[in-house]
């Protein structure tokens, strides 16, 4: 296990704002298509795979094609437009200051993951896009990650398969209330909270 600690961000409406974005790409493709996308709905609460998002509104057989035009089109709408999220920069700051380093786990498919961290020059160690739900415990457990920040009760699931503190924020789609039946161990309202609870995090390790 790597000998520095380590923190684990998701990435969509934990660090980025990325529902506009995704409702301008999921317009774009439905126009395409001759569909229309319920986009508030569908972008309410991100965080399941992109083929999970697509599988109601689309025959099956038309769930991959779609997936992969999506992810074409998304560099051309999605990336420019799309704000870091308050306190994300100050979030990674923090976990520098303590001598960490930033896993950044994603269900979002990676060449696009990382368009965005460049794009907003996003400081980072690691990352890992395209998985889910405790799909995302191998890379924490590979990085050492002890604590893992999350807006999804997916992220959650993720967090306590890792052994890893789970952090959620009220950023995304989820309740307070469902994140905690789901055994978060902190809600936070936004990462403008996260500094001051991971310093008092470490100084209570």
């Amino acid at each position: 296990m790597p000998s520095a600690p380590a923190v684990g961000f998701d990435l969509d409406l934990t660090l980025i704002d990325t529902a506009h974005g995704i409702g301008t790409v999921l317009e774009v493709l439905g126009d395409e298509l001759g569909v229309a996308f319920p986009v508030e709905e569908m972008t309410a609460r991100l965080g399941p795979p992109l083929d999970h998002l697509l599988t109601p509104h689309l025959p099956a057989e038309e769930v991959g094609p779609a997936v992969d035009r999506f992810r074409v089109l998304y560099p051309d709408h999605a990336i420019t437009p799309v704000p870091v999220l308050p306190g994300a920069v100050a979030a990674l700051d923090a976990v520098r200051r303590a001598g960490g380093r930033v896993v950044v786990v994603t269900g979002k498919f990676t060449p696009n993951a990382r368009l965005h961290l460049d794009h907003l020059a996003l400081d980072h160690d690691v990352l890992a896009g395209e998985l889910w739900g405790v799909g995302k415990a191998e890379v924490l457990l590979r990085e050492g990650c002890s604590v893992y920040v999350g807006d999804h009760v997916h992220d959650v699931e993720g967090a306590l398969a890792a052994g890893a503190v789970s952090v959620s924020v009220l950023t995304g789609g989820c309740t307070r209330e469902e994140l905690e039946a789901a055994g978060t161990h902190v809600v936070l309202e936004d990462l403008t909270a996260f500094p001051a609870w991971f310093e008092d995090h470490l100084a209570s390790a």
